[in-house]
């Protein structure tokens, strides 16, 4: 599955959204000591419906503590017609790479289409795969890095310029990243914001990624107050993302939210107007991405006899 690959799938979960042909119900938050697990299911399909659902674990210590990556979990894909069980897949990398394509497929609305310069905040797997993304969407020039962990942005960066032969530097703040770009995609575990209005210059294209629970938060209300905001589902935002702590401040509303994502797909509502206009995609991840995803591997799979065959009940 390349880019393109997964840009196709998204772009058709949020189309069926948008023509009420799929259904994506909020998630299941379980919260645990170190961690957390969710659960997001949804219906997707055409001649073929799919029932499909995500069970993740989203645990922020594992890489320093067991080895084991932060994101973990399964997708099991049913047929939506009689319930059978069709596949079953490892969902960390799907994960990765539809909330990539998603970011990617957002910012072609509202990013200006000259931008050169990026910044990723958060040097973990879904920074590395949205890296990877950009770098194939966009003609960067330039890429900054930032993480708590200094260390680890010296290695990102170095990694990433090696891997894809474009200038990557390491930031010492989130701040000095975000204010040389004119893309940002934070993809950390944050709790706390950590961009402010003021460090984020005007133009500027951000994918809000690492926001996928009410507990967690990265960017500051006053930034989101004065930006135009599109979410991946805007109900699911007002509960959990980023919008979600700026309702809570009291300094927006959900219908401040100029539109959700299926609508621009759908050319419903346009995507960016002015050239200094503040862009936020507000992503918590919908499970309608994991399941036309997941769809296309599945039929592709059986179409290449590819995949291991198991039989768990008889017919």
């Amino acid at each position: 599955m390349s880019l393109a690959d997964y840009l196709t799938a998204v772009q058709a979960g949020f189309r069926a959204l948008a023509e009420q042909s799929a259904l994506a119900p909020a998630p299941l938050h379980l919260p645990a000591a170190a961690g957390a697990f969710h659960a997001k299911g949804a219906i997707f399909g055409g001649v073929r419906r799919y029932g499909v659902l995500k069970f993740n674990s989203n645990f922020p210590l594992n890489p320093r503590t067991s080895g084991l990556p932060t994101i973990q979990g399964v997708i099991v894909l049913c047929d939506a017609d009689d319930g059978r069980l069709l596949a079953i897949l490892d969902s960390q990398e799907i994960t990765l790479r539809r909330t990539a394509a998603a970011s990617v497929l957002a910012a072609g609305y509202l990013a200006r289409a000259e931008a050169t310069t990026l910044a990723i905040c958060g040097c973990g797997e879904q920074g590395r795969a949205h890296l990877e993304a950009f770098a194939q969407a966009f003609a960067l020039r330039r890429v900054y890095v930032w993480d708590l962990d200094a260390d680890r942005a010296r290695r990102f960066a170095q990694d990433m310029q090696a891997q894809l032969g474009l200038a990557v530097e390491a930031a010492s703040t989130a701040a000095e990243a975000v204010r040389a770009c004119d893309i940002a995609a934070t993809c950390t575990t944050a709790s706390a914001p950590f961009l402010g209005r003021d460090d984020v210059r005007p133009g500027t294209f951000i994918a809000a990624v690492g926001t996928d629970s009410a507990q967690k938060s990265e960017l500051a209300p006053s930034l989101l107050a004065d930006a135009t905001i599109v979410a991946d589902v805007l109900s699911q935002c007002a509960l959990m993302g980023d919008l979600h702590q700026a309702i809570e401040a009291g300094v927006l509303s959900a219908t401040d939210v100029h539109a959700d994502l299926a609508e621009l797909v759908a050319g419903r509502k346009l995507g960016r107007t002015r050239g200094d206009e503040i862009t936020i995609f507000d992503s918590t991840g919908t499970a309608i991405t994991d399941a036309a995803s997941a769809a296309l591997i599945y039929e592709r799979a059986v179409a290449r006899g590819v995949g291991s065959s198991i039989e768990l009940a008889d017919e």
